[in-house]
């Protein structure tokens, strides 16, 4: 006989840093630990596709019936919506809780991926700077920016200076690289 029968699993689970919930088989949380109520809020009551992005939720539920209906364990990233309104990957691991020859609800675990870092502060820049910034990273030369925006080369070569000290940047390539991290480049 083992020596954990008759443990309370869930108590044990409560103090686990890891995200671990329940779901009944309609879908709606009924346990989570202290860790999955520090991430994502108190979800007792509520049905797993209030936390799951739109776009998600095709993914989860094949995810949710393969255990419900097919008893299989599942492991698959999908994408969360914080209480703040954040949207977080997370990998879930999750397994059906069989009893009786039949599925009684879902347990699982959530590893929430590390917060991106936060885009890079930069200075700002002027109207003018932006066009040459938006023009090298269309791959334009100094002579060509030049050229689109009727100014010297020399201007556009001090507006380069002035966008890699904006940027805090070593090189052109850089401040393209940078400028798109801070959501200053727009497509098209």
């Amino acid at each position: 006989m083992a020596p954990w029968r008759g443990a309370d699993l869930t108590q044990a689970l409560e103090r686990v840093g890891v995200p671990a919930y329940m779901l009944a088989t309609d879908g709606v949380f009924t346990w989570q630990n202290a860790a999955a109520r520090e991430v994502f809020g108190n979800l007792a009551g509520k049905h797993y596709s209030a936390v799951i992005v739109p776009e998600e939720l095709p993914k989860v539920r094949e995810q949710f019936a393969r255990k419900i209906v097919g008893g299989e364990a599942t492991e698959y990233r999908t994408v969360v919506r914080m209480p703040d309104g954040r949207r977080i990957p997370v990998e879930i691991s999750s397994v059906p809780l069989a009893g009786g020859g039949h599925c009684h609800g879902v347990f699982g675990l959530a590893v929430v991926d590390e917060p991106a870092a936060p885009p890079p502060k930069v200075r700002e820049l002027t109207p003018r700077q932006h066009q040459v910034l938006q023009l090298l990273a269309a791959g334009l030369s100094t002579d060509q920016i030049a050229a689109t925006l009727t100014i010297s080369s020399e201007t556009v070569r001090n507006h380069v200076r002035h966008i890699l000290r904006a940027l805090g940047a070593h090189s052109r390539l850089e401040a393209v690289a940078t400028a798109r991290r801070a959501g200053l480049l727009h497509d098209g």
